[in-house]
């Protein structure tokens, strides 16, 4: 079985051909065609870490994503996350190869905000607002450096000395990438990636603004507050997993009835022009065996 590092698991999986991976992902699992229960997640005895297990069966390939979660290892000189994602082929179970699991997650979940923003934008992409300086914020410039070649990219940091070190660290060729000034020109799209448990952003909403919510990947962690939520059509990448993983969504007490997936807006369901849209992506392991997908193809 092949196992593939972290920099060629980035090689595998290019952006453009991720996201249409992704697309198809979508609509596969709104069909029935691939089988993609909710994640486990296990804490361990002193609750300072967590072992998460995400498989997902098609018709093509099995795939199931390991991965360790432990806070405190940035002190002891070891990543936060930590896994694999382990692919297999349908039919006889034969095990094919392995991918890095941090960087699937990195570039699947970058790619699933541009598949949003491809599919739910009203106009031009031309200035784009990054909320956090993490590992998410470099995957996302990596994404729209890969697709929106000559956009400008504004990043707002927890402070503006975070904002303009990020900037300084990640300049991308194809993109103008600058921190955020006072009196910034309206955005054509808004994506938030942090960690945050309380409000970052909460502007009303505006049809010409799509909002991407990214991190709040737990009830208890919150990035957009109601103002912009209670005005926007309301949007979920996994359906299954936003209820207890939307952070957003779950405080400001949604009805659930009124949130659709994003598999409806690739069918061309979507609001009319003048409606605000709020996408907001928790990941599932569909996602992850889109990436497979790619990787078995661009690995021949």
């Amino acid at each position: 079985m092949q196992q593939y590092s972290a920099p060629e698991t980035r090689a595998l999986l290019p952006f453009p051909a991720l996201i249409d991976a992704l697309a198809q992902a979508a609509r596969d699992t709104a069909r029935g065609l691939i089988q993609c229960p909710e994640r486990t997640t296990i804490r361990t005895h002193d609750q300072h870490g967590a072992l998460m297990n995400m498989p997902c069966v098609a018709d093509d390939i099995m795939v199931t994503k390991l991965l360790t979660l432990f806070a405190s290892n940035p002190a002891l000189g070891l990543p936060t996350i930590q896994g694999q994602v382990i692919c297999a082929e349908a039919q006889a179970g034969r095990f094919l190869f392995t991918l890095d699991g941090p960087t699937v997650t990195m570039r699947r979940t970058a790619a699933i905000s541009l598949l949003g923003i491809r599919t739910l934008a009203r106009g031009p992409v031309r200035r784009v607002l990054l909320i956090g300086t993490g590992t998410q914020a470099i995957a996302h410039l990596q994404a729209l450096d890969a697709v929106y070649p000559g956009i400008t990219v504004v990043i707002r940091g927890r402070t503006p000395e975070r904002a303009r070190t990020f900037c300084a660290a990640h300049a991308m060729p194809g993109l103008s990438v600058r921190p955020e000034q006072a009196d910034e020109d309206p955005f054509d799209v808004v994506l938030t990636l942090t960690a945050s448990t309380s409000v970052i952003y909460n502007e009303p909403a505006r049809a010409s603004c799509l909002v991407i919510g990214v991190g709040a990947y737990r009830t208890d962690m919150v990035e957009i507050g109601p103002t912009t939520i209670a005005g926007s059509a309301l949007y979920v990448d996994d359906p299954i997993g936003a209820p207890t993983e939307a952070g957003d969504l779950h405080q400001a007490k949604v009805d659930w009835q009124t949130v659709r997936p994003l598999s409806l807006a690739l069918q061309g369901s979507i609001p009319a022009p003048d409606q605000p849209v709020f996408f907001k992506s928790v990941g599932c392991a569909a996602w992850d065996l889109a990436a497979c997908r790619v990787a078995r193809q661009q690995g021949g």
